[in-house]
C-alpha cells in the first residue's frame, strides 16, 4: 500500500479541503469582496467632494449618489454573464476576471479629469467606469460566496463563510480609514482638490493581491467532484435555461431575502457618511469615525455570527436580524440625530443586529441551489433584486429626506425591506449541517421528511 502525500491544492481522505487549503480559499474569497467594497466604502466617503468636482451645481450630492447606483445597472447583466460561465468553467477563473476588472476600473476614477478640466465629459466616464465595476461585481460577490461555501466543511460552514462578509467590513472599514487618515495628514483644502483620489488609486495592488492569491488555488471540491463525474453544464446557455425552469421557487426566495439584506446594506454603511454629513450636518472627520468604529465591532461580531448559525441554524440568525432591524430601525435613527456619541450608539446597534445576517450569507445562499446552477442562482438572484431595490436605496433616500424633511426615510425603509424579507424567510428550507455536493437542493430530502413526519401526526 502506498501512501500519497497531502497536495495543498487537494483534499483529504473525506473530501473536506486541507485546512491550509481553506484558509487560502477564504483569504481568496474575502480578498475580493473586501476589495468591491472598498470602492463602495471610498466613492460613499468621498461622495461630496466627487460632486463637487464631477456635478457641480444644486444637486451635487445627488448627483454624486446617483454615480454610486448606477454601478447596479449592469450588475444584473453581469450575473446573467458570469454565473452560468462559472458553472461551466469553473468558479475560479471567473473570479480571477471580476477582481482584475473591478480595480483597473477603480483605479481609472482616480486619474480622471474632473469637470473643470474636461468638461461634460468627466461625469460621462465617471458613470461610465461605475458601470464596468457594477458589470465585475456582477460576478465577484455570487462567486465569492459560492467558492467560499463550496470550500467549507459542512458542519462550519457558518464559521468559514462568515469571513466573506468580514472581507466587506474590512474593505468598508479600510475605505474610512484611508480617508479619515488622509483627511488628516493633508487637510480639507488638498483632500477636495486632488487627495480624494489616493484611495481609489490604491485599489488596483488590493485587486492584484486578490489576483495571485486566487491564481494559486484550484476549483472548489464541490465543482471538481462534479466535473470529473462529467455533470457539469455543457454550456453556459443551458445553466441558465435550466436555472430559470427548475429552480424559480429558490430564486424567489432568495430575491425576497436579498431584498431585506442589500437595503439595510446600503442605506446603513454606504449612505450613512453621507447622510450625516449632508442630512445631519456632522463634520467630515465625525462622520468617517462613526463607520470606522462602527465597522470594527462588527468585523469582531461577524465570525461570532457565522458561528452561532452552525449551532442554531440559519434561519433562527435570519430570522432574530430582521425582526431586530424592523423594531429598532427608527429609534436608532432617532439617536444618530443627538450628537456624535449617541450617532456611534445608534449605528453599532443597528451594525450588530444587522450582522447576524451578514455572517451568515456565505452559509446561507449558496445552498438554496444544487452545485450545477449555485454560482447562476446566486449571482442572478442576488444582483438583480440588488439592482432593483439595494443600489438605488440611497439615492430615494436622499431624495426624499430632501423632498420630505423626514430625517426618519432611511428607518422607514429598512423596516420596509426587513418585512418583505421575514415572508421569504419562511419559505428557506434550513441547510445546516447538509452537504453541498451533486445535483439536488441541499436539505431538501430532510426538510421533505421532517413534513411528512409532521403530517402524519
Amino acid at each position: 500500500m502506498s501512501s500519497v502525500p497531502a497536495d495543498p491544492g487537494k483534499t483529504d481522505i473525506d473530501g473536506q479541503a486541507e485546512p491550509s487549503v481553506l484558509r487560502r480559499a477564504v483569504a481568496a474569497s474575502a480578498i475580493g469582496n473586501a476589495t468591491e467594497w472598498y470602492d463602495y466604502g471610498v466613492y460613499g466617503y468621498v461622495a461630496v467632494i466627487i460632486g463637487a468636482n464631477f456635478f457641480p451645481g444644486d444637486y451635487e450630492r445627488l448627483f454624486a449618489l446617483l454615480g454610486l447606483a448606477v454601478s447596479f445597472v449592469l450588475r444584473p447583466l453581469g450575473g446573467i454573464v458570469w454565473g452560468p460561465l462559472g458553472d461551466r468553467i469553473g468558479r475560479q477563473k471567473v473570479l480571477a476576471m471580476t477582481i482584475i476588472l473591478m480595480g483597473v476600473a477603480t483605479f481609472l476614477i482616480g486619474i480622471l479629469p474632473t469637470f473643470e478640466t474636461i468638461g461634460v465629459l468627466a461625469p460621462i466616464l465617471l458613470i461610465l467606469l461605475r458601470v464596468v465595476q457594477g458589470f465585475s461585481t456582477g460576478g465577484e460577490y455570487g462567486g465569492a460566496a459560492t467558492f467560499m461555501a463550496e470550500y467549507s466543511p459542512d458542519r462550519k460552514r457558518g464559521f468559514w463563510g462568515s469571513f466573506l462578509e468580514f472581507g466587506t467590513m474590512a474593505g468598508l472599514t479600510l475605505a474610512a480609514l484611508v480617508v479619515f487618515g488622509l483627511t488628516a495628514a493633508i487637510g480639507d483644502d488638498a483632500m477636495n482638490s486632488w487627495g480624494w483620489r489616493i484611495p481609489f488609486l490604491l485599489a488596483l495592488p488590493l485587486a492584484l493581491i486578490g489576483l495571485y492569491i486566487r491564481s494559486k488555488l484550484e476549483d472548489t471540491p464541490v465543482f471538481r467532484e462534479l466535473e470529473e463525474s462529467g455533470q457539469t453544464e455543457a454550456a453556459a446557455t443551458g445553466a441558465l435555461k435550466r436555472l430559470l425552469v427548475d429552480y424559480n421557487k429558490p430564486i424567489i426566495t432568495l430575491f425576497g431575502l436579498v431584498i431585506a439584506l442589500n437595503v439595510t446594506n446600503y442605506v446603513l454603511l454606504t449612505y450613512m457618511p453621507t447622510y450625516l454629513q449632508g442630512t445631519i450636518g456632522m463634520n467630515a472627520d465625525d462622520a468617517t469615525l462613526v463607520g470606522v468604529l462602527g465597522g470594527a465591532l462588527m468585523m469582531v461580531f461577524i465570525p461570532m455570527a457565522g458561528s452561532l448559525s452552525d449551532r442554531i441554524g440559519r434561519k433562527p440568525c435570519w430570522l432574530i436580524s430582521m425582526t431586530g432591524v424592523f423594531v429598532l430601525a427608527i429609534p436608532m435613527y432617532m439617536l444618530m440625530g443627538v450628537s456624535f456619541g449617541w450617532a456611534v450608539v445608534g449605528f453599532t446597534v443597528l451594525g450588530l443586529v444587522y450582522a447576524l445576517q451578514l455572517g451568515t450569507i456565505s452559509a446561507t445562499f449558496p445552498a438554496m441551489f444544487p452545485t450545477h446552477v449555485r454560482f447562476a442562482g446566486m449571482a442572478i438572484s442576488y444582483n438583480v433584486a440588488t439592482a432593483i431595490f439595494g443600489g438605488w436605496a440611497p439615492v430615494a433616500s436622499e431624495a426624499l429626506v430632501e423632498s420630505t424633511g423626514d430625517l426618519l426615510v432611511p428607518a422607514y425603509f429598512m423596516m420596509g425591506a426587513s418585512a418583505i424579507g421575514l415572508v421569504a424567510l419562511y419559505f428557506v428550507i434550513e441547510t445546516k449541517g447538509s452537504s453541498l455536493g451533486g445535483r439536488e437542493i441541499p436539505g431538501l430530502a430532510e426538510h421533505e421528511a421532517r413534513l411528512a413526519a409532521k403530517a402524519r401526526g
